[in-house]
């Protein structure tokens, strides 16, 4: 019997874990009753009941598993960590929110089984807030345009991943990983499905400017090198600038000596210009250098503080270790 692994990050969830558990347990007994299957949810130091409630899902059910974080690592790590924790044939990471919709995961497996090492789920629509919306599908356009690798446009992480790039993962050891462009860039043979983002379903979004601006950058500065090369381009073009206007102003001068007067405008403008510049370019490279800087040093993606079930095995895997066990002693 093939195993599914449903990963579910969360953070402050104490509204949405129970009733997500739910929904996943029925899908599985009514849609997917061929497999078997473990829900593992990795909570990112929730500050409010998340915890109280998982351990209790935990205790009746042993498929359910939890890993507790120490700190909370951020949004792209944890995720990521989880997914890396996963024993199923195929892993489907989850949002634990709703806004990834349970009922497709049916439609990843039917993929899966078609052969597709990787199913993505991409955004069409979405319910969330209408300029949000707009303001990724320009980031993601932006981001794809300027990488020097394939990137999938709307592509928030769901979709089901086989064992075998869910070993790539393992071995990539990306301290500092972002999911969304290592499919596009490493993945195997994958295929696309559409569907329409929900509102969240309880509670309120944990993302807000800088966790945003945050997820830009990483992907700006882990697939892409225009950064660099328009720094580059940029002080070129405004050096040739200087100079040819330097020429002139030293020309008029000395053709009209008493009656060209410079001023202090030209000078306090290019000033400001070239200051701006330079400030701009810095605060880049600044970027591109902290990213190398988290991957020289090459820290673990969490310190777990705990975990349940994962030394338990399910009834039918204990079923199957019996029976090995029996055939053992023959």
């Amino acid at each position: 019997m093939k195993k599914i692994s449903i990963m579910v990050p969360c953070y402050n969830e104490e509204e949405n874990v129970e009733p997500l558990s739910k929904a996943i347990i029925e899908m599985f007994a009514k849609d997917l009753p061929q497999y078997d299957y473990e829900i593992v949810f990795i909570d990112n130091d929730s500050s409010d009941t998340t915890r109280v409630r998982l351990r209790r899902l935990c205790e009746g059910n042993l498929r359910i598993k939890a890993i507790f974080n120490a700190k909370n690592f951020g949004q792209f790590n944890s995720p990521y960590y989880g997914i890396l924790q996963t024993t199923g044939d195929c892993t489907i990471p989850v949002c634990a929110d709703f806004q990834d919709p349970i009922e497709m995961i049916p439609e990843l497996v039917h993929k899966w089984e078609e052969g597709y090492k990787i199913v993505c789920a991409v955004k069409t629509r979405s319910k969330e807030n209408p300029v949000m919306y707009w303001l990724r599908s320009v980031y993601y356009r932006t981001i794809k345009k300027m990488s020097s690798t394939e990137q999938i446009e709307q592509f928030t992480g769901f979709g089901l991943y086989d064992r075998s790039f869910v070993q790539v993962l393992r071995d990539l050891k990306d301290p500092i990983p972002f999911i969304r462009g290592i499919v596009g860039e490493l993945g195997y043979k994958r295929t696309e499905i559409e569907y329409e983002q929900p509102q969240r379903r309880a509670g309120k979004t944990h993302n807000n400017f800088y966790t945003l601006y945050d997820a830009a950058m990483l992907s700006f500065t882990s697939y892409t090198k225009i950064g660099l090369r328009l720094a580059t381009f940029i002080g070129a073009v405004t050096a040739v600038i200087s100079v040819i206007i330097a020429i002139v102003y030293l020309v008029l001068k000395l053709l009209y000596w008493n009656r060209f007067s410079a001023g202090m405008a030209p000078l306090v403008i290019l000033v400001c210009i070239f200051g701006s510049l330079i400030l701009i370019f810095l605060g880049l490279m600044g970027e591109y250098i902290l990213s190398i800087n988290q991957r020289v040093m090459n820290r673990p993606l969490v310190i777990e503080e705990e975990r349940l079930n994962f030394d338990i095995g399910t009834p039918q895997e204990e079923e199957m270790a019996k029976e090995n066990t029996d055939v053992h002693n023959r």
